[in-house]
């Protein structure tokens, strides 16, 4: 039985890369050696590091003076790093979702923070659209897809003063004006490469405007004036990042990435609001297309453990929706097929016409 891969994170990555990352693993280019146990500062891996850097540049489009930095300790870290590095007085944050919260509550160590907007008493079900940004702000952050919830931030906002954003679960996914902001990071876990690197995408003269001392690794400088190679980077995780960037421009890069998430996400949410069994849990307008999630409706809420039984014996894996929203979640990163979007609508038809 052929299965389809709908996890959140660590998530589906396209076959291919999966091989060529596991060949790499057994023997590195053919140099007898595995990626796993050369120097990172080698001549073999330099290359691997540097082309990862110019293509997230191209398929972004990412102007001059900005550097594409590989870092450990995932966006977690970030929401830490980024009020030491940039955070003097004030900064405003838009909450939409447990990411957000995470980070506001870092930022919080560093000097205050203003919450523009919040859908907090709605369980996070849209997007504020109606806030201020503080022009006094020293930064404003949003996160641009929320993994948990299902709602998507799809169009660059605008700001009065630098902004930042954490993509973690939508980068690659669609085009960015990556000019519009000063930073933006994530997690590669869902649209770049496997768990253990974290992507940086970070304006230069951005930096060293606030007067604190900031530790020698949480200081973004350090890690653009070593090319991301002030310590031992996650090297699998860097290569795996490069193959599946090279799969995302040979398949026509971010525009035909978006394309694609658009098509099977009007597919999945179609069969929801057509199928008599489910709802969707997200305001239209602040639907997510990586991160689908809906529910039974209530008077069939009792069918819930059957249909999660009746999808896992079907082939479809990580569906269960996340324990603070409940129901299902189909998460539809770059590498998700249409195929496997069309098997699971099949699916959701067939367990309706059994009830």
């Amino acid at each position: 039985m052929k299965k389809y891969n709908f996890n959140a994170g660590p998530s589906i990555l396209p076959r291919e890369v999966i091989e060529q990352t596991a060949q790499a693993c057994l023997d590195f280019n053919g140099i007898g050696l595995s990626l796993m146990e050369i120097s990172h500062r080698s001549k073999d891996f330099q290359p691997v590091i540097d082309e990862a850097e110019a293509l997230m540049k191209e398929l972004l489009d990412i102007p001059e003076g900005y550097s594409v930095l590989f870092l450990g300790g995932g966006a977690s870290l970030q929401f830490c790093m980024v009020p030491y590095n940039y955070l003097e007085k004030k900064a405003a944050y838009l909450n939409t979702g447990t990411w957000s919260k995470k980070a506001i509550k870092e930022a919080k160590l560093f000097g205050d923070v203003e919450v523009v907007a919040s859908s907090a008493d709605a369980n996070f079900t849209f997007i504020p659209k109606s806030y201020v940004i503080p022009t006094d702000a020293d930064y404003f952050h949003y996160t641009s897809n929320n993994t948990i919830y299902g709602t998507e931030i799809r169009k660059d906002p605008d700001s009065p003063v630098p902004m930042i954003s954490d993509m973690s679960s939508d980068i690659l996914s669609r085009p960015v004006d990556v000019s519009k902001y000063v930073m933006i990071y994530g997690g590669a876990q869902k649209n770049v490469s496997m768990a253990g690197v974290t992507f940086v995408i970070v304006k230069n003269d951005s930096l060293g405007k606030v007067s604190r001392a900031i530790p020698t690794m949480l200081d973004y400088r350090t890690h653009i004036e070593k090319g991301s190679m002030f310590n031992t980077p996650p090297v699998v995780p860097i290569y795996s990042a490069l193959m599946n960037m090279r799969w995302v421009k040979a398949q026509g890069g971010v525009k035909e990435m978006e394309r694609r998430a658009l098509e099977r996400a009007e597919i999945l949410y179609t069969e929801i609001d057509r199928n008599k069994l489910f709802r969707g849990t997200v305001e239209a307008d602040s639907r997510s297309v990586m991160n689908i999630c809906f529910v039974m409706n209530d008077e069939y809420k009792d069918l819930e453990a059957d249909f999660m039984a009746f999808a896992t014996e079907h082939g479809m894996v990580g569906v269960k929706g996340h324990r603070s929203v409940g129901g299902f979640r189909a998460s539809c990163y770059n590498a998700m097929s249409r195929e496997g979007v069309e098997a699971l609508v099949a699916c959701m038809k067939e367990f309706e016409a059994k009830h």
